[in-house]
């Protein structure tokens, strides 16, 4: 019996405990509002009310029935019940940015990513000391990007991509040493590179991709170590590319198309690049040769040097196994001998290959044996604008998942092959400016995807048959 009553009272004593704690909890929830604490949910209205449209409802949790750490998209620190986390990413939420954001003076994360808002980016969250992560990518942002923002001495991540912002990357950015990713692509941003930027050592990630932004790329980046990936394409850059760039051997990404940039590749490029697989620098103006020492950047998946004004002969490419598009186009190689496409057997390795784009050479001789053994994966066999001759090979049967063969503008003489017929993928056929000849081969007509047929300048004759099947969608 003693036992008995025993346990009853350590029950009784462990239940009473139990309540103290929910009580005590209970307290410290429902006076967390009190002082400091206030001020964050006050912070939050004021977010709330700049708010216009919120088709999800997803702030209808924001009112006096549960507490402020409860709301959807806001996470509080345990031990302060201070936010900590705004995170209201993809909610279709129209509005502004309130200037009250900025005193949540615990705030951490701040992601509003996909969302609608509009007007500026308030500077008042340059007083937010603790944020680390500043996400406000694809809404309507304009004005200028907030200067104050460096003051913000633990951010890690800036992502301002996809809204309208203007004026010039803030070189006061360059006192950020906890900086690791800044991108702002696909805004209206002006000015230069800030050559300070050389001093943000943590940085890996740096991406203005797709605005106005003028002058030449600071040699100063050649001192970020950590750099991976440098995405600056569809600016009005000029200038020559940094050597210093090309020694930094943790970068996997140099993303910089249609630009002015000038100069020469280095010969040591696939030496100290040994990590890169997406190179692109297509659409400027850069002269030269195609390094050698590119056969050694094994780790390649993607090479776009196409529109530019290189010379010379294409080196041996058979250690790039994982290439899957090659663009290579609307150069200066070749020079017009029968052995220029002998590159071409060094790419049979490169089983995932999709994309080779040779077009607007001066590529000669005869389309060699060797292109029957690369990847049927081929989607696009673009050789046009060169000097080819001979025969098209009835190889070309084998690339079944074919879409576009562009053959313009050649010298390729004889018959189109009957293998042409099975390719059922095809969708664009170009044969014209060629010296081919024969009958119009009625077995295009077979080809139900296809939707532009060019066979005009060529040596045809004989009776023009009609492709039924293919007359309702191609341009003839």
């Amino acid at each position: 019996m003693k036992l008995a009553r025993l346990l009853l009272l350590l029950v009784a004593y462990w239940k009473n405990i139990f309540l103290l704690c929910l009580v005590l909890g209970f307290l410290h929830l429902t006076n967390a509002t009190d002082g400091a604490n206030e001020t964050d949910r006050a912070a939050l209205l004021a977010f709330k009310d700049r708010i216009t449209d919120d088709p999800f409802e997803v702030l209808s949790s924001w009112n006096d029935s549960v507490h402020f750490c409860l709301w959807r998209g806001v996470i509080c620190s345990a031990r302060h019940q201070r936010v900590t986390t705004l995170n209201l990413q993809h909610q279709k939420l129209w509005g502004s940015m309130s200037p009250y954001i900025g005193n949540l003076s615990y705030l951490h994360q701040l992601v509003l990513d996909n969302n609608s808002f509009t007007g500026e980016i308030p500077q008042e969250l340059g007083g937010l000391k603790r944020l680390r992560i500043l996400w406000l990518r694809n809404n309507s942002l304009d004005g200028e990007i907030p200067t104050s923002l460096s003051n913000c001495s633990s951010l890690v991540e800036i992502q301002l991509s996809r809204n309208r912002l203007v004026g010039k990357i803030p070189r006061e950015f360059s006192s950020l040493s906890n900086l690791r990713l800044i991108r702002a692509a696909l805004n209206n941003l002006t000015g230069s590179i800030p050559p300070s930027f050389g001093n943000l050592s943590s940085l890996q990630i740096l991406g203005f991709a797709s605005n106005s932004l003028t002058g030449s790329i600071p040699n100063e980046l050649g001192q970020l170590k950590r750099l991976e990936y440098i995405g600056i394409s569809e600016n009005k850059l000029s200038g020559t590319f940094p050597q210093t760039i090309f020694n930094l051997s943790v970068l996997t990404t140099i993303f910089a198309p249609l630009n002015q940039i000038q100069g020469t590749l280095p010969s040591y490029l696939g030496f100290t690049l040994p990590n890169l697989y997406y190179f692109a620098i297509a659409d400027n103006q850069f002269t030269g040769t195609i390094p050698l020492s590119m056969s050694n950047m094994s780790n390649l998946q993607s090479l776009f040097i196409g529109g530019n004004k290189f010379t010379g002969s294409v080196p041996n490419l058979a250690e790039l196994h994982k290439l899957n598009r090659l663009d290579i186009s609307g150069n200066h190689l070749g020079s017009g001998d029968s052995n220029d496409l002998s590159f071409i057997s060094t790419l049979t390795n490169a089983s995932n290959l999709e994309e080779l784009d040779l077009y607007d050479n001066n590529f000669g001789g005869e389309l060699p044996e060797s292109f029957g053994n690369l990847s049927t994966k081929l989607t696009g066999l673009l050789v046009s604008d060169n000097q080819l001759s001979g025969r098209i090979p009835n190889w070309i049967g084998n690339f079944v998942n074919l879409i576009d063969i562009d053959m313009r503008g050649n010298q390729f003489t004889g018959i189109i092959p009957i293998e042409v017929g099975k390719l059922r993928s095809i969708r664009i056929l170009d044969l014209s400016h060629n010296h081919l000849s024969g009958n119009t081969p009625t077995f295009l007509g077979n080809l139900s995807l296809l939707t532009k047929l060019h066979l005009d300048d060529n040596k045809f004759y004989g009776e023009i048959h009609l492709l039924w099947d293919c007359a309702k969608h191609c341009k003839h």
